[in-house]
């Protein structure tokens, strides 16, 4: 298995930024439109899934991952 060289090869990272494309589009629609505040903190929490495993990927230390992963997985 190759060694991972940046976060973005990370199969979860991808995942998150699907998540994140799919949220963005969601929040859209009617549902949300009018709804500013709910609409916003559904949008800022779905890229923080992806921020947070970027920044723990950077730390470079596999414990510290794992706390950054378990963050992401709150957002």
């Amino acid at each position: 298995m190759p060694m991972i060289q940046k976060f973005e090869d990370l199969d979860v990272w991808q995942n998150g930024r699907e998540l994140s494309q799919r949220v963005f589009a969601l929040t859209c629609e009617k549902p949300f439109l009018y709804d500013f505040p709910l609409r916003d903190q559904i949008k800022a929490s779905s890229g923080s899934v992806m921020d947070n495993i970027t920044e723990g990927f950077e730390r470079d230390r596999n414990r510290e991952f794992s706390q950054f992963l378990f963050i992401a997985k709150g957002s």
